[in-house]
């Protein structure tokens, strides 16, 4: 009994000096064998300004960080633009689900828009969506 509890005492003075002792750093997880959109993409939201475009995937596994990606523009043939957030995917649910705030758009205008995500190095999960659209508000709407 004493020396379990020296030991308790030992590791957590360990762990409040130096905190990193206790951090685990995993291999990425297996990659999906195919990622592919199961639902979306869609609108969540969109004001004169702003744009909130949500999809999800099956985990696509990996580096735990990755990054929603829209591509986007006021033409289907020029997606010249493009949006990104940052993502921790979460290794326990088979399904990620990606958000990515659209800004600087133009009231009353109408954008199309592709989605893909990425690990944090740049590398494609290999899947993207077809070309969707929306049209923002006018001023005040």
């Amino acid at each position: 009994m004493a020396i379990k509890l020296a030991l308790a005492v030992t590791v957590g003075t360990l762990l409040a000096s130096n905190p990193t002792v206790a951090q685990v750093v995993l291999p990425p997880a297996p990659k999906a064998a195919q990622v592919k959109i199961i639902a979306g993409p869609s609108l969540e939201i969109a004001h004169e300004g702003e744009a909130i475009i949500k999809w999800t995937t099956n985990n696509p596994g990996g580096k735990d960080n990755h990054y929603g990606v829209v591509k986007y523009g006021t033409s289907p043939n020029s997606l010249s633009q493009t949006a990104s957030s940052p993502i921790r995917l979460n290794r326990g649910h088979p399904e990620t689900v990606f958000r990515v705030s659209v800004t600087g758009l133009q009231p009353r205008t109408t954008y199309y828009y592709t989605v893909t995500s990425m690990e944090s190095d740049g590398t494609s999960d290999g899947v993207t969506s077809s070309v969707s659209q929306f049209t923002t508000a006018a001023p005040g709407e």
